[in-house]
């Protein structure tokens, strides 16, 4: 039990320093980067815990959206206004538009044809 206590606290100090390491000096507070190294190095498991406490900045979330995971967080949807029109009558206004398309087509061929221009 006393080396699973080491070895976390041993993983822990390792990212930590990779942490110090890779973060830019801008989002570093209270203390340079070199001090916060040299406070994880020489007192691993406090240094770790104040260093993810105090030393580093995270990222700022937006307080009006709520977590990822949490999906019964968010609002419900607001419900589609529901159409009016039975499903044969939208077929059927579908219908009417595909002929008038139709039609429209035709007329402007044989408009084409009377004015003599090539297909």
């Amino acid at each position: 039990m006393p080396s699973l206590i080491s070895l976390v606290v041993l993983a822990g100090m390792i990212f930590a320093l990779v942490d110090i390491i890779t973060r830019d000096q801008s989002q570093v507070k209270h203390m340079p980067k070199t001090v916060w190294l040299f406070v994880v190095i020489l007192l691993p498991f406090l240094g770790t815990v104040l260093w993810f406490a105090i030393g580093r900045e995270y990222p700022r979330r937006e307080a009006s959206r709520p977590p990822q995971f949490a999906p019964w967080a968010t609002e419900p949807a607001a419900p589609r206004p529901r159409e009016s029109r039975s499903t044969e009558q939208q077929l059927a206004d579908l219908e009417r538009e595909i002929e008038e398309e139709r039609l429209r087509a035709e007329l402007a061929r044989r408009r084409r044809d009377q004015q003599g221009e090539p297909a």
